[in-house]
């Protein structure tokens, strides 16, 4: 299982390879989110990033649209909280397809059941959403045997308490993908994981 989760805009890309790329083998994957754009041009984004993410072993799951994963043969497909169940997904991915979903509560858990791994945010503070905590994180965690990502506001310097919470990897945006030099974020995310 990943410990490190991207999530990442077309426009975020660029910096999208360059964190990967600093990272070993197996560590992390990437969904590629864009609520703006067209299902054509997501697919369009998709492509190039699939080629170079698969020869690194990096798998590449599509935010909500299961219909551009099929098309692009990403790896997977990340599940929002109102978005298709996953019952349907899996049935239209097949068994091998890697399925993540967003959960926001311990007792949201439930509907996780059948997915390979759940994202629970927003642990800390992040621009417009408020932070449930690491308490929150923690009874999330023991609701479900899935492996769970934290996400909002997790960086290097609070990845580790996330993991002392009970999060198996941490689920980024900014921390990464913003910073001056996202692969060197990447980095420093990880050894936190992994601390």
């Amino acid at each position: 299982m990943v410990r490190i989760y991207l999530i990442a805009e077309i426009a975020q890309l660029p910096a999208a390879r360059a964190a990967l790329s600093s990272l070993p083998r197996g560590a992390a994957a990437i969904q590629l989110r864009d609520k703006s754009v067209s299902a054509r041009t997501l697919l369009a984004a998709a492509g190039p990033l699939i080629s170079f993410a698969r020869p690194l072993g990096i798998p590449v799951l599509i935010n909500d649209r299961v219909d551009v994963a099929l098309a692009a043969g990403a790896d997977g497909v990340h599940l929002p909280a109102h978005g298709l169940s996953l019952r349907d997904a899996r049935a239209l991915l097949g068994p091998q397809a890697l399925i993540g979903i967003s959960c926001h509560s311990a007792e949201d858990m439930g509907r996780a059941n059948g997915a390979d791994f759940c994202v629970f945010g927003p642990v800390f503070e992040t621009p417009g959403k408020q932070a449930q905590g690491l308490a929150a994180l923690t009874r999330a965690a023991r609701a479900t045997a899935l492996p769970v990502l934290a996400l909002g506001g997790v960086d290097a310097t609070n990845a580790t308490t996330c993991i002392d919470a009970g999060a198996r990897g941490a689920a980024c945006i900014r921390a990464v993908l913003t910073a001056r030099d996202p692969a060197a974020a990447a980095v420093a995310l990880w050894k936190s994981v992994q601390a």
